[in-house]
């Protein structure tokens, strides 16, 4: 039997097992995916999971996208790009890091039908998926991305791949057309995104990163 894993921390919220134990079962696939709550120095132990074949693929969440790399022998061209992995497996006796949350960031807007060519994003957060958005707004067109984050250095890091982008400060409300939260908050019932929402008109586009729990505060 095959063993998947996804790691990160929080986890509980994952339902990655769910999507991928459906799937194995609807095609006869003989696998199992589990989900791993980690610590930081716990990552270089999982690829050696990998290596030695105890396991036959990861997932990657919050908060180790990028912690990963370090520990990989290549990245696909997505990973390089983004200097984000979300997805870990060995090819010709090589530990491989790639990306598939810009395919599928891009696939959701695509179902959403909302243009984005010429339109200004505001994006909040500045981790693990953020590098992906941005690379695949840039690619749809639009005309700005505006980044704004708690930690306004891990923000200005951003801007070492995406010269393009602009930094406001956390709590800042820039006019935008959509709004995307790629933050963890709202993994808590009391989490409070701490903006003015009030003034928004109707027309403006709501993108919620965390789908567990189904709906958030935001």
């Amino acid at each position: 039997m095959k063993k998947y894993l996804v790691i990160g921390n929080p986890i509980e919220h994952s339902l990655s097992p769910k999507l991928h134990n459906y799937w194995f079962k609807k095609n006869n696939i003989d696998a199992n995916y589990d989900r791993r709550k980690i610590e930081k120095n716990e990552i270089q132990e999982i690829i050696s999971e990998i290596k030695n074949n105890k396991l036959n693929g990861v997932n990657v969440t919050v908060p180790f996208k990028s912690d990963v790399i370090p520990f990989l022998d290549t990245l696909s061209e997505e990973s390089q790009i983004t200097q984000s992995v979300n997805t870990i497996y060995m090819h010709d006796k090589k530990v491989v890091g790639h990306n598939t949350d810009i395919k599928g960031f891009e696939l959701s807007l695509r179902e959403t039908r909302f243009n984005l060519k010429n339109k200004i994003i505001f994006l909040l957060g500045a981790g693990g998926v953020v590098p992906s958005m941005i690379y695949a707004f840039e690619k749809l067109g639009v005309s700005k991305v505006i980044v704004s984050n708690r930690t306004k250095q891990k923000a200005e890091s951003l801007k070492k791949n995406f010269p393009n982008i602009s930094i406001v400060d956390w709590g800042d409300q820039p006019e935008f057309d959509m709004i995307v939260n790629a933050t963890s908050l709202g993994l808590g019932k009391e989490d409070d995104i701490g903006l003015n929402l009030k003034n928004i008109n109707k027309e403006k586009f709501f993108y919620d990163v965390i789908y567990n729990p189904k709906e958030t505060n935001f």
